[in-house]
């Protein structure tokens, strides 16, 4: 019982609600917001004119991972990530000035699949571009979706896909939906792509983590439709770990920087 409900004591003082009047009022917001969240998603599947049997599907497929995203919740509201200046997010390549990556890899690296998609998990981009590097001779063309595009050398056509319309930290921004409009040549021409992207910090910033979760899962689609491939380097801190999740759960494969590739969670 709280100090409020015992006999003898004063109630409150002002207009703050006693401690266990804020909790439950906190609790039934999240839970309020739960359910919101659930009947939005029904909705949108309904509104897709999907059947009674997918509906049904999705249904118990939302229920199955039900325990695993209330856990991530719990998690990221304990210890939620500090945002980040949009600075911070323009990574470095390998600690080198920008634009500039190392001639030589120093280890073999196994080149990337045509309908692959990798995601790395990685503070800079160091082995997404060892991945770039030893795969690029696989394509006849490379997209880089960065801030500060990696400089390549010689050896096959190279195409950068601005994600901002003026110089290098300037300039009006390019949202998702105009980047994606860009690739879709490159990605379906003859023999495919490598697309490299480095700049999904920037979308979680400017955008919102839904419009980069959905940015990326159209991408993936459209380089498995089109046998290109995929390499996204992301810093994990950038996102909180409900969207950590659904972000790696799109990918075929997941590495950590400094580990061997590992199956993306169930």
């Amino acid at each position: 019982m709280s100090a409020y409900g015992r006999a003898g004591s004063d109630p409150p003082s002002g207009d703050e609600p006693p401690a266990d009047e804020e909790y439950a009022r906190s609790y039934a917001a999240g839970y309020e917001e739960g359910v919101r969240s659930a009947l939005r998603e029904l909705l949108a599947h309904a509104s897709r004119g999907r059947t009674n049997q997918e509906l049904r599907a999705l249904i118990q497929s939302r229920l199955a991972r039900l325990r695993e995203e209330v856990d991530l919740k719990r998690r990221s509201l304990l210890a939620p990530p500090r945002p980040r200046p949009f600075g911070e997010l323009v990574r470095p390549t390998f600690g080198f000035p920008s634009g500039v990556v190392p001639t030589s890899v120093a280890r073999p690296v196994p080149p990337v699949a045509p309908g692959a998609s990798v995601l790395v998990r990685e503070a800079r981009p160091e082995r997404a571009i060892e991945l770039l590097l030893a795969s690029r001779a696989s394509f006849p063309r490379v997209v880089l979706v960065s801030l500060r595009p990696p400089a390549l050398g010689p050896g096959g056509e190279t195409i950068v896909v601005p994600v901002r319309g003026g110089g290098e930290l300037g300039g009006e921004r390019l949202d998702p939906g105009q980047i994606s409009g860009r690739l879709r040549e490159p990605i379906g021409a003859p023999g495919g792509a490598l697309v490299y992207v480095d700049a999904l910090e920037s979308f979680v910033t400017e955008a919102g983590a839904e419009v980069a979760v959905r940015f990326a899962r159209w991408l993936i689609g459209e380089v498995q439709e089109h046998a290109s491939a995929l390499i996204v380097s992301y810093d994990p801190r950038a996102l909180v770990l409900t969207d950590v999740g659904r972000l790696e759960r799109l990918f075929g494969e997941v590495v950590d920087r400094s580990s061997p590739a590992r199956a993306p969670p169930p």
